[in-house]
């Protein structure tokens, strides 16, 4: 009795499930660096091989019995059959396909056999924050307005955090999501926007009703000539419990800051230490300020973090762990994240985020969480431990 509409947005070749069979199959059909070693194996094995064979040959035709021909041509002949090194080709494409095929299975979509060969020389696991360790949700929790500022504490609290959402209501932050769904819970009605400016990893500047509003971090309150310092003092209290912190400014004075908090993902504590169990060390990066960060660190149980880092300067960290002679995997799931995923020496993109960071990187966890990077690593190390087990009976058997 009623009407269905159903939209098809991808067909064929361009769905989901055609492009994860896709990257299984190119994965299973490329040769890690390993697999060179073979090759160089082989093409020092096949002539000696031959060699032998010939000298067999020779020998059996000169010395053995009668008839020594047909002597000859069997000795040689069987050098040829026991030596072939067959199982040289098959030591590594066999381990690739199998490596990932299982990876399939437990949801790590393996781009290529390079990524796998890499990730089992990773030592050190880079995580972006939020959708990443937390579950990229962050929620209202609060909001506090400036001492001697513009608004009053009770009526001026509703009021600046409607001037906040109405700001926010043209980024597509998840902060800025955060805003606005709070203030709708709070009974509010933003509004849209006049002129707006979105400065990313800063925050934004829109006109609301007549007013100059500036929503964002502290640093780009300053850039904009305001003074925020008398919303220091409310950030930290904010900080401290682990919550995000949002400056917002009316009309070029500090009228207050709200407060928004991301809860871990399930399971990322207990990743963690799986990771720190497997001799890895753990970074985190994040835009937040210091005091946030080392709280939601401190939850997670990681004990380095880099904070107040732009998105533009996440690959620029990644490059410098690297400059220490550390293996670095980075592990995000937004577009700001892509950069990094493409100068870690194995990116790994959270299968839930967006089709950038997916494309950017090398090994896909589409199960979302971070026990997928555990995964990852140690079926990489299997992997590696398993072909050159094969390379060194193939080489035995033939010697």
């Amino acid at each position: 009795d009623g009407r269905l509409v159903v939209r098809a947005t991808r067909v064929g070749k361009d769905t989901a499930l055609s492009r994860i069979v896709q990257m299984v199959q190119e994965a299973q059909g490329s040769k890690p660096p390993i697999g060179r070693l073979a090759d160089v194996i082989a093409s020092w094995f096949v002539p000696a091989v031959m060699g032998v064979a010939l000298l067999t040959f020779a020998i059996w035709l000169a010395f053995g019995p009668s008839p020594r021909l047909t002597y000859a041509m069997l000795s040689s002949i069987s050098v040829l059959i026991i030596a072939c090194p067959c199982a040289l080709g098959l030591a590594t494409p066999t381990s690739i396909m199998v490596g990932t095929g299982k990876g399939a299975e437990l949801g790590i979509l393996i781009r290529s056999g390079a990524a796998l060969e890499t990730a089992h020389k990773v030592d050190t696991v880079v995580l972006d924050k939020t959708g990443t360790v937390t579950r990229g949700h962050p929620e209202y929790t609060g909001i506090r307005v400036a001492p001697d500022g513009p608004f009053g504490e009770e009526e001026g609290e509703q009021e600046l955090l409607r001037l906040a959402a109405s700001a926010e209501t043209g980024s597509e932050h998840p902060l800025a999501d955060a805003v606005v769904r709070g203030a709708k819970k709070q009974g509010l009605s933003p509004e849209s926007p006049g002129e707006f400016l979105s400065r990313p990893g800063h925050g934004v500047r829109a006109t609301v009703a007549g007013s100059v509003v500036h929503v964002g971090s502290a640093r780009w309150l300053t850039e904009e000539g305001i003074d925020a310092e008398p919303l220091l003092p409310a950030a930290r209290d904010f900080a401290e419990s682990g919550a995000t912190v949002v400056f917002v400014a009316v009309d070029g004075k500090a009228a207050g800051v709200v407060a928004l908090a991301d809860a871990l993902k399930e399971g990322a504590p207990e990743a963690i230490r799986v990771l720190h169990e497997m001799g890895l060390d753990v970074v985190m990066l994040t835009g937040d300020n210091p005091k946030t960060a080392k709280a939601v660190a401190a939850q997670a149980g990681i004990k380095r973090v880099f904070a107040e880092v732009l998105p533009d300067q996440k690959s620029q960290e990644v490059r410098r762990i690297q400059t220490d002679g550390r293996v670095v995997a980075m592990v995000g799931d937004g577009i700001n994240d892509a950069p990094a995923l493409a100068q870690a020496d194995v990116g790994m993109a959270i299968g839930t985020g967006t089709d950038v960071a997916i494309e950017s990187g090398d090994i896909g966890l589409m199960a979302g969480d971070l026990m997928g990077v555990a995964a990852a690593i140690r079926l990489s190390r299997a992997t590696l431990r398993n072909i050159r087990q094969n390379l060194f009976w193939a080489f035995a058997y033939n010697v």
